[in-house]
């Protein structure tokens, strides 16, 4: 069958679990630690609820990360092998974990043990709903009966055109978490800053703006959209933030208003890279043309 193979993807795609079971996806839970206490990131947030996450977060509590092993990827991928099922995994962008470099030495091990079996390992280049959207876009793409080499070439095409943009709110958060000092920090809360990032071609998530204020922000992403060449009617429109929902509904409305979008898919910003983007994070995603330069 052209579509015998799966779709695997890890819990950084941040898709709502519903949607991600609709999708047929398997998802990796990766791994984040908190106040000492380590926890799974599932799609449903069944061992910490995102909100609580993000509580914790800004009582000060800290949150670390890991990155997935080989052997963590080989007991996922092993039973479907098994059942003579081919792996088209996606995974976080290597620019911002070393999951990618296991997940090739994983799949070269599977291939070995499994003769006959095929594991397309890409990287994303994505990270949060930008992940997601690949996602998405690859588990409709089986669906039209695409083969797993036609889909992987798929995804390379669409991974350049894939934009993040991502507004940081908490930049006492990126104080801690290296990308400020303690001066820019404070200046930039006092002066209501509010810096944009972007993704660029190789993964690596750079500041491409500073802005002060909301308004401020949803013009210059009204003016990323129209740079980029988006066309909302005829594709979703992903939207993620760091457990402040109505930013991301203004988000949303803006983006109804400006574009007519007919489908825009929301969710928080899971705990794992939530433990980086820091509370108060909101970000768009969507399909355009070329990634911004710097």
């Amino acid at each position: 069958m052209s579509n015998n193979y799966v779709i695997v993807v890890d819990s950084t795609t941040d898709l709502p679990a519903g949607l991600a079971d609709e999708l047929g996806l398997i998802v990796i839970p990766y791994i984040f630690t908190m106040d000492g206490k380590e926890y799974l990131n599932y799609l449903d947030y069944r061992e910490l609820p995102a909100k609580d996450f993000y509580t914790n977060l800004r009582a000060g509590k800290l949150s670390s990360t890991a990155q997935v092993s080989a052997h963590r990827y080989m007991e996922v991928w092993e039973p479907y092998l098994k059942e003579g099922k081919d792996i088209l995994y996606m995974c976080l962008s290597s620019a911002l974990s070393k999951s990618y470099e296991q997940s090739v030495l994983a799949s070269r091990e599977a291939m070995e043990n499994y003769p006959g079996r095929t594991v397309i390992t890409i990287d994303s280049k994505s990270a949060s709903l930008g992940q997601g959207a690949l996602a998405y876009y690859a588990s409709k793409a089986r669906e039209s009966g695409k083969t797993l080499a036609e889909n992987a070439a798929y995804l390379e095409e669409l991974i350049p055109r894939l934009h993040h943009w991502v507004v940081a709110d908490d930049l006492h958060h990126m104080r801690r978490g290296g990308r400020l000092s303690g001066a820019q920090a404070f200046i930039g809360t006092m002066l209501n800053i509010k810096p944009v990032l972007t993704l660029l071609d190789d993964g690596r998530i750079v500041p491409i703006a500073k802005l002060r204020g909301w308004n401020k922000v949803f013009e210059y992403i009204r003016k990323c959209y129209k740079d980029y060449n988006l066309s909302p009617t005829d594709q979703p429109i992903f939207v993620a933030h760091g457990d402040d929902i109505e930013k991301a509904n203004q988000l949303v409305e803006d983006i109804k208003k400006e574009f007519g979008t007919k489908e825009i898919i929301v969710n928080y910003v899971g705990p794992v890279i939530g433990t980086h983007a820091g509370p108060g994070t909101a970000a768009v995603m969507f399909i355009g043309s070329e990634r911004a330069k710097i």
